[in-house]
């Protein structure tokens, strides 16, 4: 029931563990103490030689049981220091492995199971180190210390007692073996159970649209039944080892009472002896026996550790630094990707030989058909994936020696799915720059031209934007997130389909801003809409992973090549599209004429 690695990840609990054995010892040695008092007096009182002092027992009785509840107090605080220590120091460790392994995590484990293991892992753990290790090395050694008291009164029995006290543990080893497996299996279709639950929930509005619901409801209600039943088979195995365990622990003292009484009956104990004996004898075998009814839950909690140190072993690549020369290079970047290519499963090519300059200060798109590698790129320049081949450069660094945190103050992205957090307007802006003014944030959202919706707002900054910021429009949640990434004033903007399934009014506010920005920062767009790329001083047409042509506008209208293409397929599109609406239009028109 140890494991070595757990008690070093968690080496400051042990000062309170060994506090709390020491408490429920002090606890035991009381209680020892009182019964020998009453057992001593029944035997005084037997031979007509009790002297009753009421002052002096009063006090002695009385301080006993003081320093008893204390000790029980002290030790239920104790086992609380420990838990909290080991809930601190383990949630630290994974949320430091989640911050070292970055945005791509999930390329390792998926989330409901590190909320899982976050959360009820940890919980199964604070249980193991607050209750189940004090109990352990408390199980050893209440057992001896009454056995050396007993053993004044009678050898014999304190011998018996004592050899049937590990029969408990051994029922503990017979049943761990079962329990190791079954447990194992249930933290599997726990943790499958909470990933299926939390992706439907996720997909809760395509799976409606679809009409598959019902479907994945009949497919969940399946794995919560195996759930179910696996639960079942956990808490049918503990309260059987229960069983087994009370009757050995009462069996066993009884077998010690038996004894005892035939020595009473032969004079070798005295009446008193006798009481304090059956008094005893249960102590013997109680704290092994809360042992094991914590059993299950120490296996719990050693599962739950497998699955923590499964995402601690993760092997992540050392972070790169740079020096202070470094550091001061890293001013008007320009940016340089030569003979990149990349592949998501080391067989199906996404982007091949792809080489391209940014200057400072520039205005470059990447646009292509779906599929193309537009938005592979920004992964690439974001460090969410690493190229296979060749290398991108910050004024000359490679991007993989630059840190993360380094990059992160460089580089701005907003994509069309940005995350909108569910607390206030203020406190979102903030994410970019923690003492941000009220009149930073005010200069900001005028920047993203949000600042007079936000201002007619009764509570204005102080608004509360809902989860997911469900309580503004997609385009309000674009400027929001165009705006918190302002604020950190960056030097690079990255925009990813910054503007998709936003209404017109909003995307025409947003690319203004973009061009405002475009002035004075190096601005990256991927965009499918050709048409709001047309101003980009640099256009990079990819087509099956390769750049099929680049040049401005202009330059790429002149070579009739597929840029072109594509830019009169999406006029076409656009016009059939507005001839549709134009019809629609006069149709309502004459029926509300005809009304």
């Amino acid at each position: 029931m140890f494991k070595k690695r757990l008690l070093e990840l968690c080496n400051s609990s042990k000062k309170w563990i060994a506090m709390t054995v020491l408490m429920n010892w002090i606890s035991i040695i009381c209680n020892i103490l009182v019964i020998l008092f009453i057992g001593n007096t029944i035997d005084k009182l037997i031979n007509s030689n009790l002297e009753i002092n009421y002052l002096r027992d009063g006090l002695y009785i009385g301080s006993l049981l003081v320093i008893r509840f204390l000790a029980n107090y002290y030790s239920t605080r104790f086992s609380l220091n420990s838990s909290s220590e080991v809930k601190k120091v383990l949630r630290e460790k994974i949320y430091e492995k989640l911050l070292d392994i970055g945005v791509n995590y999930n390329k390792f484990i998926s989330t409901s199971s590190v909320v899982q293991i976050g959360v009820d892992g940890v919980e199964a753990l604070e249980i193991y180190f607050g209750r189940f290790l004090p109990q352990l090395f408390y199980s050893a050694l209440a057992p001896l210390t009454l056995f050396v008291v007993v053993s004044f009164i009678s050898f014999k029995v304190a011998l018996v007692l004592l050899i049937c006290v590990p029969l408990i543990p051994l029922t503990i080893m017979a049943v761990m073996k079962i329990a190791k497996k079954l447990l194992s299996k249930y933290w599997g279709v726990y943790t499958n159970l909470g990933d299926s639950f939390l992706e439907n929930l996720q997909g809760l509005t395509t799976l409606k649209i679809f009409d598959l619901d019902e479907e994945k409801n009949k497919e969940m209600n399946e794995d919560a039944e195996n759930f179910r039943k696996i639960t079942m088979r956990v808490l049918l195995m503990q309260l059987n080892s229960i069983t087994i365990m009370d009757l050995v622990a009462y069996g066993g003292s009884a077998v010690g009472i038996l004894i005892a009484i035939s020595q009473f009956r032969s004079g070798i104990i005295t009446p008193g002896g006798l009481l304090i004996i059956i008094l005893l004898s249960a102590e013997f075998f109680l704290p092994m026996r809360l042992l094991g009814s914590l059993f299950h839950v120490a296996m719990n909690g050693i599962s739950a550790s497998d699955r923590i140190f499964d995402l601690l072993d993760i092997e992540v690549e050392e972070k790169p630094s740079l020096s202070d020369e470094q550091m001061k290079s890293l001013e008007n970047i320009d940016i340089k990707l030569e003979n990149v290519s990349y592949s998501y499963d080391k067989k199906r090519t996404i982007l091949e030989n792809i080489n391209i300059d940014i200057k400072e200060k520039q205005t470059v798109a990447f646009v292509g058909e779906s599929g193309s590698g537009k938005s592979t790129i920004t992964s690439l320049l974001l460090k969410i994936d690493e190229v296979d081949k060749g290398a991108i450069t910050f004024n000359g660094i490679n991007l993989n020696d630059i840190p993360f945190d380094v990059l992160n103050k460089k580089v701005g992205f907003i994509n069309h799915n940005a995350y909108i957090f569910n607390t206030t307007i203020r406190e979102n802006i903030q994410m970019g720059k923690k003492d941000a003014t009220d009149e930073e944030i005010y200069a900001v959202l005028k920047e993203a031209n949000l600042d007079s919706f936000v201002k007619k707002l009764p509570n204005k900054l102080d608004t509360k934007v809902g989860e997911g910021g469900n309580l503004l429009s997609g385009g309000q949640k674009q400027r929001l997130c165009l705006a918190r990434t302002i604020i950190k004033n960056p030097d690079i903007y990255i925009f990813d389909e910054a503007t998709s399934n936003i209404d017109v009014e909003s995307e025409e506010k947003i690319w203004e801003s973009i061009e405002k920005l475009s002035k004075d920062k190096t601005v990256i767009i991927i965009s499918h809409r050709l048409l709001n790329v047309k101003n980009a001083d640099t256009i990079y047409m990819l087509e099956n992973g390769v750049i099929a042509e680049s040049g401005n506008h202009n330059e790429l209208m002149l070579k009739g090549g597929v840029y072109k293409n594509l830019v009169d397929h999406q006029n076409d599109l656009e016009n059939i599209y507005n001839e549709l609406e134009s019809k629609n239009l006069e149709k309502v028109s004459e029926e509300i004429e005809v009304i």
